[in-house]
């Protein structure tokens, strides 16, 4: 019958030929051993059991891998031949062997092959990955006869991408087969060589500006570090080179980070930082004048920074009115009354506020302001004056009265003045010596620019007499071009 057996073993494969007395004999996969029951040139073989009993049984002690055959009883004087038997023997694997062991030095992130390789099996050896004790899988198996064409060996790939987490983790090679249940393994230790490992601390975490803080840049790291390098906003900061750097904060380290960069022989790690730095509004973007045509839009748009965070709020100077609490003004078809200047103010919960002005001129027809009348005593002096206020500047100013109309120079008595001011741009009619006649006529101040005309009246009174329509309010609405003047006098009693 067919046998299996462990090299080392003894085995006897029966063989029993009733009522025969003539020569038995054994062959090894045809070769015939011989008929004597030691069986002489082999050793480790002999006929066993009572003869007498016809037992002809094969001893083989100590098996080895060579026993591995077929095996065949023969009664040669009777021409009888035993069925066939099949010894096999197997074969533990030798131990194990991990290429590169017992310490495997890596590098972080660049893949690796552990092999394990476990030679002179029969059958091929199964293989078994264990890391720090837990199973693996995930690996490739291959096997291939030896030169004997019976053992194999068999060799087991795992894919690693080690981290620095694998410092000095133990990889397990198990490898077994029927031949040794138990099995055997071999174990390697990973040495991982990665680059620095960086924690970026800062102390206090929140400081106002103008305080001093220290950053902490802690590494750990295979090989030893080589070097620190410390920059702000991406600016290196040459007077810091260890591991620690004392700095005197500003807004601008709450925008821009500081980094360590840390290095060894493997490559470099950077890590950065910023740091709560409270502090009042700073300007980022200033608001632009504008000048717009009247009835079109406007829009300002100021943006400041603080911390913490700041409330925007838009007013018109002189105003309390909070027109806008963004970052954006925006106007909608604008007057001449909305003319002017206007503040951008940002304020910072108990640390401060700051403001910036920004003006609006509207291009509209001249705005002309003046006193209803000036006194004087006849054959003095008299001086009419009309302050213009104009976007764009007034193309001409001039003063009309009766059929006469001056813009600059002299008149006979008349001269007129014109001065440009902060306020705009000052027309004065002087008269002198006044005359009666004088009295009698309104004066007419009359500005153009291309968006139109406007007109105002001044009275000469003289000096002692009530004002002329004393009592009464006066509006006046006028237009003058170069042909014609026309103006239109209502009158509204006063209560």
């Amino acid at each position: 019958m067919d046998q299996v057996i462990v090299s080392g073993q003894s085995v006897t494969l029966a063989c029993v030929i009733m009522g025969y007395r003539g020569m038995v004999q054994w062959t090894k996969d045809g070769l015939a051993l011989g008929g004597e029951r030691d069986l002489p040139g082999w050793s480790r073989y002999s006929i066993v059991g009572d003869a007498s009993a016809g037992q002809h049984n094969l001893r083989i002690d100590y098996a080895e891998l060579d026993d591995d055959a077929v095996y065949e009883c023969q009664a040669t004087q009777a021409a009888l031949r035993s069925q066939r038997a099949k010894l096999t023997v197997l074969i533990p694997p030798n131990d194990p062997e991990i290429h590169s062991g017992p310490i495997v030095h890596v590098i972080s992130n660049i893949p690796y092959n552990l092999s394990c390789r476990a030679a002179g099996a029969k059958p091929a050896a199964e293989i078994t990955w264990y890391r720090d004790g837990q199973r693996q899988e995930s690996v490739v198996y291959s096997k291939s006869l030896m030169d004997d064409g019976k053992r194999e060996v068999a060799v087991s790939t795992f894919l690693l991408i080690p981290s620095s987490r694998d410092m000095g983790s133990t990889f397990t090679c198990r490898v077994s087969n029927p031949a040794a249940p138990a099995g055997k393994q071999t174990s390697v230790t990973l040495n991982v060589q990665y680059p620095p490992v960086v924690i970026l601390s800062v102390q206090p975490q929140t400081v106002p500006e103008g305080s001093k803080v220290s950053f902490l840049c802690t590494a750990t790291s295979n090989p030893e570090v080589t070097g620190y390098r410390w920059a702000k906003g991406g600016v290196p900061i040459p007077e810091a080179n260890g591991d620690s750097y004392e700095a005197t904060v500003d807004q601008s380290f709450f925008t821009e980070p500081v980094s360590c960069e840390v290095s060894n022989a493997v490559g470099s790690t950077n890590v950065s930082t910023l740091v709560d730095v409270h502090f009042g509004p700073h300007l980022v973007s200033q608001p632009k004048p504008l000048t717009v045509d009247i009835g079109s839009d406007a829009s300002f748009t100021c943006t400041w920074t603080g911390n913490p965070p700041l409330t925007l709020a838009w007013t018109k100077k002189g105003s309390t009115v909070v027109l806008s609490n963004s970052n954006t003004l925006h106007l909608k078809a604008v007057t001449q009354e909305d003319a002017g200047v206007y503040v951008c103010k940002a304020i910072v919960p108990r640390i401060g506020v700051a403001e910036k002005e920004v003006t609006l001129a509207v291009n509209g027809p001249p705005i002309i302001s003046a006193e209803s009348s000036q006194q004087t005593a006849v054959g003095a002096k008299a001086r009419l004056e009309c302050l213009v206020e104009s976007v764009p500047q007034p193309d001409r100013i001039a003063w009309a009265w009766g059929e006469r109309m001056l813009d600059t120079g002299s008149q006979d008595r008349f001269t007129v003045d014109t001065v440009v001011t902060e306020q705009g741009v000052l027309s004065a009619l002087l008269i002198d010596p006044t005359h009666d006649n004088d009295f009698a006529l309104p004066y007419n101040c009359t500005a153009w620019n291309r968006f139109g005309a406007r007109s105002v009246a001044v009275s000469l009174r003289r000096q002692g007499a009530s004002p002329p329509f004393a009592g009464l309010n006066l509006v006046i609405h006028g237009c003058l071009d170069s042909v014609a003047f026309c103006c239109a006098v209502s009158f509204k009693t006063r209560k």
